[in-house]
């Protein structure tokens, strides 16, 4: 890599960084502190409203695959100043909602060109960022993910809506801050050099081949399995965390800081976590712990006191988008991922993830009829089954390929 393209590549990172935060993140993490005020609008039950949070990861299963095979294709600028310019319109479309039908069917709407963005991205910093720098540059990428999911409960409905006249005027503003973002893309995105020199070229991979390559990479689907379970755990929690609180007399503020803080956390963390992986050259050896502690401060909310729900979300903060940067790094260094392929590849495996949150939210929220504490130890038990997939899957840090060369 030239000395312009290494300087250039930290450019794109900071374009990836502001669109994980503004486009990505904040207008999905307003939702679950807005329910209250849009379920009283609009009269959703709560299974309506785990129905419609469900609707996001819907939306991946059928946008994630298609949304690698088009980055193959036709470029990461065109892809993602398209996807964010998409992201403002619908997204502020949902603000126009006024039935359950109306709002499901606008999330889902946004979802779908909103989930374009993670796998476009991340691929992105793949091409940029080789080697040993992959882990740390998927970190930061991470982090702007994580300061928008922080920002996104902390300031919609306790300052925001509030400030703009209700639920509506959010997500009209954040509709046209995404429009912003996919000017600047415009403007100042850049494909790869080496990239752009291979579509010269004719070099893109028809869609075909691309699928049929990583259709058959085992790792992939064990990868793909894990994120199900881990998402659908996280999505979950996050979505229904607000409601249970303020049901158990916590103030709207507190409830909603509670969920900032694991999201808080989790942007603090990132970059070590993401350093400390790339120095000890193993990804499981993050990835493994991070789903242990969530099984375990997940299966305790019900029981403790409110002291220990902030630790509890705080202990699980610490490794939320730690997971996703390293998972993410993991799928990119496996054997058989080649870089033209790579969109591909994530698009596979985000479509399997998506189910996970697409059945996690209503079937957890529906069990709190029974017990309101239930969901938790639902979403718990998701955690416990992908300590065990995650264990299937093979180590790709550098230590691992180090030991099998020796």
């Amino acid at each position: 890599m030239s000395e312009n393209q290494s300087n250039y590549r930290w450019y794109i990172l900071a374009l990836v960084v502001v669109t994980s935060t503004i486009v990505t993140a904040i207008p999905f993490s307003c939702l679950p502190v807005l329910f209250e005020e849009i379920s009283e609008d609009l009269g959703l039950t709560l299974l309506q409203v785990g129905s419609v949070w469900g609707t996001v990861s819907l939306a991946g299963i059928f946008v994630s695959l298609p949304a690698g095979l088009l980055g193959d294709r036709m470029g990461i600028r065109f892809i993602v100043s398209l996807a964010c310019l998409l992201s403002g319109v619908t997204g502020a479309a949902r603000g126009l909602s006024g039935t359950f039908f109306i709002l499901s069917l606008t999330v889902f709407i946004h979802s779908v060109v909103r989930m374009m963005l993670p796998i476009n991205t991340t691929k992105t910093l793949g091409i940029w960022f080789k080697g040993k720098n992959l882990g740390l540059a998927q970190g930061i990428g991470a982090m702007g993910m994580g300061l928008g999911l922080m920002l996104g409960p902390m300031i919609s409905a306790t300052v925001l809506s509030p400030l703009l006249g209700g639920w509506r005027n959010v997500l009209f503003l954040y509709g046209a801050l995404s429009v912003l973002v996919a000017i600047l893309w415009f403007v100042f995105g850049k494909e790869h050099p080496q990239v752009e020199e291979s579509a010269g070229q004719g070099g893109t991979v028809p869609f075909r081949r691309a699928f049929s390559e990583v259709i058959r990479i085992r790792a992939l689907w064990l990868i793909g399995l894990t994120l199900m379970l881990r998402i659908g755990c996280i999505m979950g929690m996050t979505g229904y965390l607000p409601l249970y609180l303020r049901n158990q007399g916590w103030t709207a503020a507190s409830a909603d800081g509670a969920l900032s803080s694991f999201y808080a956390t989790s942007t603090i963390c990132v970059i070590p976590l993401a350093s400390l992986s790339d120095k000890i050259g193993s990804r499981k050896a993050i990835l493994l712990p991070a789903l242990v502690a969530t099984l375990v401060c997940f299966g305790l909310l019900p029981v403790v006191n409110s002291t220990m729900v902030w630790i509890s979300m705080i202990i699980s903060g610490i490794f939320m988008d730690g997971f996703m940067a390293l998972i993410v790094t993991m799928l990119l260094e496996t054997e058989g991922v080649k870089p033209e392929y790579s969109g591909t590849a994530l698009g596979l495996v985000f479509t399997i993830a998506q189910l996970g949150g697409v059945f996690s939210p209503p079937l957890g929220n529906s069990l709190a009829s029974l017990n309101p504490g239930l969901p938790f130890v639902f979403w718990a038990g998701l955690s416990l089954i992908a300590v065990f997939t995650m264990a299937l899957v093979k180590e790709t840090g550098w230590r691992s390929k180090k030991s099998v060369t020796a």
